[in-house]
Parts: C-alpha cells; structure tokens; sequence
C-alpha cells in the first residue's frame, strides 16, 4: 500500500504541473519561439513588445532558470548550500542588468499579468 499511495501521490503531482503549464507566461513565450508570428495569440505584451525582445527575454528567463536547476541538481552539497544565495542574486540582476538590454517599457508589458 505505501508504494501505491507514492506512485499515486507522484501522478497527481506531475498532472497537476502539466496541467498548470497553459497559465504560464515563461512556458507561452517559450512556445512562441517555434510559432510563425503570424500565428501568435493576441496577447497584450505580444502586440506591444517585438518579437526579438520577447524571444531576448525568454532567453535571459531560460539561463537563469538553467543556471538555478544545475545548482540545485547538483551532487555537491556545497553547491546546494550556495543556492539561496544565487536565488537573492537573481533580484539586482532582475531591477539592474535587464533593464540596460530590455527597455523598461517593454518589460513592463512583459511582466504585467493581464
């Protein structure tokens, strides 16, 4: 019984991550960049932000969340114990260095919600 309540706890948690997946942004944008443009939803940011700015930030979005997984998958512990350090490292990267290669106007529109 212990082994059937974790397999079913582990299927109800990867179904409800599948199914979680429509509402987010990170996981549209990345499916736009093998979508033509004259295909993209009409979404608000993608008609006020260009294509190579959205592509720009989903990129930037996809190393950070790299860079934190291969920290956190790491076999070292060392490396486990510096993740909540390179997690607060990711806030002046966000207020201060994506701002200098994103307008701000642009990322307002990307990081607004409706």
């Amino acid at each position: 019984i212990p082994l059937l309540k974790q397999w079913y706890q582990r299927r109800v948690a990867i179904t409800a991550g599948i199914s979680s997946l429509s509402d987010f942004q990170l996981w549209e944008r990345m499916l736009l960049i093998f979508t033509e443009q004259n295909s993209y939803p009409p979404t608000h940011y993608i008609r006020k932000v260009p294509q190579r700015m959205v592509h720009a930030f989903t990129f930037i979005q996809l190393f950070q969340l790299a860079v934190l997984c291969a920290f956190s998958f790491s076999g070292s512990p060392y490396l486990k114990m510096f993740f909540p350090v390179l997690l607060a490292c990711m806030l002046p990267i966000r207020a201060k260095i994506i701002p200098y290669l994103i307008p701000k106007r642009y990322l307002d529109a990307l990081d607004g919600h409706f």
